[in-house]
């Protein structure tokens, strides 16, 4: 039998070079290298035993609390008794921060949370950058009060409004128009006790607390750069829910105390009634 030829018809190896051990080997280790930060990661995570567990769940949950409440709703913790009884000192309001972001503005009767800068605030306190921070923190909760700075108030004037106080009946008017404000004025207090008459500017508003005679609003910034407005874009967000105490969870209903009044028109713009 001929070999030569037998071994001659058999299918040829696979003459590819192997691969050179020092290529492979560094590929290998490239890939571990770079997975082992991940890789340390999670058995840091799921190793440590329960403490260890703990710790990291809460640390999620607030890092989930303060996005929450820094774009979407944040507790505001009632400071003083300006807004009684509508809000009492100690309740947890729930600020909707979605309200105006899409190209809504505040409407007159909305209780809105604000930045006072430069219109209730014109020289903010120094504040110790690490109080700052745990002050912060603790706010963006429900957990402490708010900044200085930082309002809780009714809109009662928009953008071109011509705002006075009082008519004849002791009435609050805009545009022209009489409120009935019973339906959140503080009882036994009077819409005003200091007369006033102001045409809100454009893109401002006027506000002011239900407790009248326990809150400092509009009424007490008239001398003062701004005029006792607020601007629009100083806004927070829209109280609509109390969230805390339990007892007092519930939502804010709007009132319909401002239906009737008008636009803003030529008389509210170049001014207009008479105190009465």
């Amino acid at each position: 039998m001929d070999t030569d030829a037998q071994f001659a018809q058999l299918p040829e190896r696979d003459h590819s070079p192997e691969p050179v051990e020092g290529e492979e080997q560094g590929s290998r280790s490239a890939h571990v290298r770079g997975s082992s930060p991940l890789r340390a990661l999670r058995e840091w995570a799921t190793g440590g035993g329960p403490l260890r567990r703990a710790v990291l769940l809460l640390a999620c949950c607030m890092v989930f609390v303060l996005l929450v409440s820094s774009y979407l709703v944040q507790p505001f913790l009632i400071p003083s008794g300006s807004m009684e009884n509508t809000l009492r000192i100690g309740d947890r309001v729930l600020v909707n921060k979605l309200a105006y972001r899409f190209g809504d503005t505040p409407r007159r009767g909305d209780v809105i949370v604000f930045d006072g800068t430069d219109s209730f605030v014109q020289d903010p306190p120094p504040e110790n950058p690490v109080t700052a921070v745990i002050r912060k923190a603790g706010s963006s909760v429900g957990l402490m009060t708010p900044a200085g700075t930082d309002y809780v108030k009714r809109v009662v004037g928009i953008g071109g409004d011509r705002v006075t106080c009082c008519d004849k009946r002791g009435l609050l008017q805009v545009n022209g128009h009489p409120v009935l404000e019973d339906g959140y004025l503080h009882p036994g207090n009077a819409p005003s006790r200091v007369p006033f008459d102001i045409v809100v500017p454009e893109r401002k508003l006027w506000v002011m607390g239900d407790h009248r005679d326990d809150s400092r609003d509009s009424r007490d910034h008239l001398g003062e750069p701004g005029g006792g407005t607020v601007p629009v874009d100083r806004v927070i967000g829209r109280a609509d829910w109390i969230g805390w105490p339990f007892g007092r969870i519930r939502s804010l209903p709007r009132t319909g105390a401002f239906d009737g009044v008008p636009a803003p028109g030529r008389g509210a713009a170049h001014g207009g009634m008479p105190h009465g």
